[in-house]
C-alpha cells in the first residue's frame, strides 16, 4: 500500500536563541506544550509559548538527564514526570525534584548513564543505557513496568537510542547508533516480551548515524542523522521516502506537531560550532504523530 505524502518541509529555523550540548528527547504534550532535555547538563526544558522567548527550565538534576514522559493521561501537572536519569529511572514531582528512583544494573565496560527513553501505549518506560565512552557492547534497553520492577531487555548494545513504537504500539523500533541500525522488534501485549529483531534500515558511516526518532500517524519512522545534517523518513520495510536537509551538523532527535518538525541538536564535540549547532529548529511541516504515550501513574508509587 503507498505511504501518504505530506506538504514539503518548510525552512528551519532556530525556535529560541538558545544552544544546548547535547538537546535530545523533544516530545509533544497534550496541552500543545513541547519539552526537551539537554541530557549532560541534566536539565528538563520547555518551548516557550509563541515565537518567541528563551528554553524554559522545568528541572536542572545533578546528573544526565535522558529523556522524560508525563504521569497519567493528563500531562505534567501533580504527577509530574517520569524519568531516564543518571542511572535509574526515576520520578519528579511538579517542581522537577526527584521523588523516588529505582536503579538500573551498569554493565562491564566504565562509567554508563542512561541515554534515550519513551513510554509505550501501556504506560511502561523504556530507556538505553551506553557507556559515557561508548564502550563497544556495553549498552543495554531496559524496561520499567508498572509494578515497578526493571527488566534489561536487550545487552550487546553501544549507543541505544529512540526507543519508538508504531502507533499500535505492538512494534518497537531501536536504533544502534554506533552500528547505524534501526531494528524492529514485535512486542507481546501481554508480557511486553520481544521477539527477534527485524533490520529496517543502515547508515552507512560516511553518511553519518541513525540518532533520535519518532514515527508518524501513518507508521513512517523519522530519524535524525548524527552527523549527516539530516532528517530521514522510512516506511515501516525500510524504504528511504524523504531526506531533510538540517542547518546542523548533529541532529539529535525529532519531534511532528501537525505544524511544526522539530529537531534537537548537538554542539557536543563540536571544535568549532557552527551558529545553529546546539539550537532547537522549526521547520513548517504538515505530518503528525500520534499522541506520545505517558507513563502509568502507578510508577508514581515508591516500592520497598
Amino acid at each position: 500500500m503507498p505511504v501518504p505524502a505530506h506538504q514539503p518541509v518548510g525552512t528551519f529555523t532556530p525556535a529560541t536563541p538558545d544552544r544546548l550540548e547535547l538537546g535530545e528527547g523533544p516530545r509533544l504534550l497534550p496541552d500543545g506544550s513541547v519539552v526537551l532535555v539537554d541530557i549532560l547538563t541534566g536539565r528538563l526544558l520547555r518551548l516557550p509559548q509563541g515565537d518567541a522567548g528563551s528554553l524554559v527550565e522545568l528541572a536542572h538534576l545533578p546528573e544526565p538527564l535522558g529523556a522524560v514522559a508525563p504521569l497519567g493521561a493528563t500531562g505534567p501537572g501533580p504527577g509530574g514526570w517520569a524519568a531516564a536519569t543518571g542511572m535509574a529511572f526515576a520520578v519528579l514531582d511538579e517542581r522537577g525534584q526527584i521523588v523516588h528512583s529505582i536503579a538500573v544494573a551498569a554493565q562491564a565496560g566504565g562509567p554508563q548513564r542512561m541515554n534515550d527513553a519513551a513510554c509505550d501505549p501501556a504506560g511502561r518506560m523504556w530507556a538505553g543505557t551506553m557507556a559515557y565512552d561508548a564502550t563497544p557492547g556495553a549498552g543495554a534497553l531496559h524496561r520499567w513496568d508498572t509494578d515497578g520492577s526493571v527488566t534489561r531487555v536487550l545487552n550487546g548494545l553501544t549507543v541505544p537510542n529512540g526507543p519508538v513504537f508504531s502507533p499500535d504500539g505492538d512494534t518497537l523500533y531501536l536504533a544502534d547508533s554506533a552500528a547505524g541500525t534501526v531494528e524492529a522488534f514485535s512486542v507481546d501485549p501481554d508480557t511486553a516480551e520481544l521477539s527477534e529483531p527485524r533490520l529496517v534500515f543502515r547508515i552507512a558511516p560516511e553518511d553519518g548515524s541513525p540518532d533520535g526518532m519518532t514515527v508518524d500517524s501513518d507508521g513512517c519512522i523519522w530519524s535524525a542523522i548524527w552527523g549527516g545534517g539530516q532528517v530521514r523518513r522510512y516506511s515501516p520495510q525500510g524504504q528511504l521516502l524523504e531526506t531533510v536537509g538540517v542547518p546542523a551538523r548533529q541532529p539529535t532527535a525529532v519531534c511532528l506537531t501537525g505544524q511544526h518538525l522539530i529537531v534537537t541538536t548537538a554542539s557536543y564535540g563540536l571544535a568549532d560550532p557552527g551558529p545553529w549547532d546546539g539550537a532547537v529548529l522549526r521547520a513548517s511541516c504538515t505530518a503528525t504523530a500520534p499522541a506520545t504515550p505517558s507513563a502509568d501513574a502507578s510508577l508514581a508509587e515508591p516500592r520497598v
